[in-house]
């Protein structure tokens, strides 16, 4: 199965776009709006991965050239590689929370106040907020699980790249 799946890599991208759509749904129509969670800055920044990701993925859906898709999904690689490190470092955060739990500035207060090179070390140093535990599902926290859906859609995307076949992207579909 496996085999059939990667001979098509755009159906690959494509799937992988629209399980980043569901998730973003999931968190901003659910987890954000019927539950109530607000997103720490740290959460902001893996939306905004997440987003990155599935609109890389959909552009590669979309190309009609090998060497388009393969470009699309090599950068969707990179940014799945940023979210997962802000969830790993979240998650961290999660397991060693800071001994003065403040919940610190907002990202777009970060970003109004300060320059841009003191802003992302102060969203990566997280706060009180980032470490608190909300919501859990089968053991693990948000960042916990953005963590593991980023790992999947890298290994996922480079088993893509590395077993399609070499034809024209004709006949990817």
């Amino acid at each position: 199965m496996s085999a059939s799946l990667f001979a098509r890599p755009r159906r690959v991208f494509g799937a992988i776009a629209l399980i980043c759509l569901a998730m973003l749904a999931f968190g901003i129509l659910y987890l954000q709006n019927v539950v109530g969670l607000e997103p720490c800055p740290m959460c902001i920044v893996q939306r905004y991965a997440l987003i990155i990701v599935g609109v890389f993925c959909a552009l590669a859906a979309f190309s009609r050239s090998m060497a388009g898709w393969r470009l699309w999904g090599l950068l969707a690689v990179g940014m799945a590689a940023f979210g997962a490190f802000t969830a790993a470092r979240q998650s961290w955060l999660q397991w060693h929370p800071p001994e003065v739990a403040t919940c610190g500035r907002d990202l777009y207060g970060m970003i109004e106040s300060f320059p841009l090179q003191r802003a992302i070390p102060m969203i990566f140093k997280g706060s009180g907020d980032c470490s608190a535990i909300d919501w859990t599902f089968l053991g693990g926290t948000i960042a916990n699980w953005s963590f593991v859906w980023f790992v999947i859609f890298m290994v996922v995307i480079l088993a893509a790249l590395q077993k399609a076949p070499r034809r024209t992207a004709w006949s990817m579909r």
